[in-house]
């Protein structure tokens, strides 16, 4: 019972979700894992298509263990005989996957379930569905992991914010570092990132850029005034690059210096 409160709070703490497929192009999956669960990414999904169920789970095992090492969520796409072989903390269903209730069954109730919704009607869905412990809204941008499927617009994300739903919710699609402001702008609190990350040159500084913006507006609901545990810095002041507690205690220093107060 403690461990599924303890994965259900670090879901509603969660700002940042990745989804990545093995990186076997690349050959760098754990150094990958470690950078990016290392510097702000909340929740990671392996997302590789067409993968025998023994490749999957022998690719989630490095997961699972970089999981643990960071103390992150590790999700898995489609498969709930996957997420429970594997050990996954989540199991993400797509419209026209498993229903919910079947895979409660196969999964009991210690894995998390999402789903995904592509309109103000499957997003109202997801978000009241027993079984459900949170929901994707998108793609907001039509984006090559999802080909075929056209972009739901800031329409869709404005609309489930202004719902104020109870339970966690993030935005996705096609979302990058240039396109983060307006769906935060829209009332996104949580975003779901791909290429972003997987394909930056950096993916350590870019999921830690993410996290850092993300942290700096407010969580809705029971966690309405928590914010990222990653670091955050402040910019656009002399402490800039230092967290916000040093500058605020430099300032409030300085200042009693100025004063003649301790």
């Amino acid at each position: 019972m403690a461990v599924m409160s303890d994965s259900r709070e670090r879901l509603a703490a969660a700002r940042l979700y990745l989804c990545t497929d093995g990186r076997r192009r690349q050959g760098d999956l754990p150094a990958f894992l470690d950078a990016v669960l290392s510097s702000g990414v909340d929740i990671v999904q392996l997302r590789e298509k067409h993968l025998e169920a023994g490749e999957e789970l022998e690719l989630l095992s490095v997961f699972a263990g970089a999981c643990r090492k960071h103390g992150k969520l590790l999700a898995v796409n489609d498969r709930a005989d996957v997420a429970l072989a594997a050990g996954a903390d989540v199991l993400h269903l797509g419209q026209d996957d498993l229903p919910v209730e079947v895979a409660r069954r196969i999964l009991g109730d210690e894995v998390m379930i999402g789903r995904s919704s592509h309109s103000p009607d499957q997003s109202a869905a997801a978000a009241d569905e027993d079984g459900v412990d949170y929901f994707c809204a998108g793609p907001v941008w039509a984006t090559p992991t999802k080909p075929g499927r056209a972009g739901t617009g800031v329409s869709l994300i404005s609309t489930v914010a202004g719902r104020a739903p109870s339970r966690p919710w993030f935005a996705i699609g096609g979302i990058d570092l240039s396109t983060l402001d307006s769906v935060l702008e829209a009332g996104a609190r949580r975003v779901v990132v791909v290429r972003a990350i997987t394909e930056a040159p950096d993916p350590g500084a870019a999921a830690a850029e993410f996290a850092r913006r993300l942290g700096a507006v407010l969580l809705p609901g029971p966690h309405r005034g928590r914010r990222a545990r990653w670091p955050l810095v402040i910019t656009g002041y002399p402490e800039a690059g230092i967290s916000p507690r040093l500058a605020w205690a430099r300032r409030r220093s300085s200042s009693g210096a100025r004063t003649g107060r301790s």
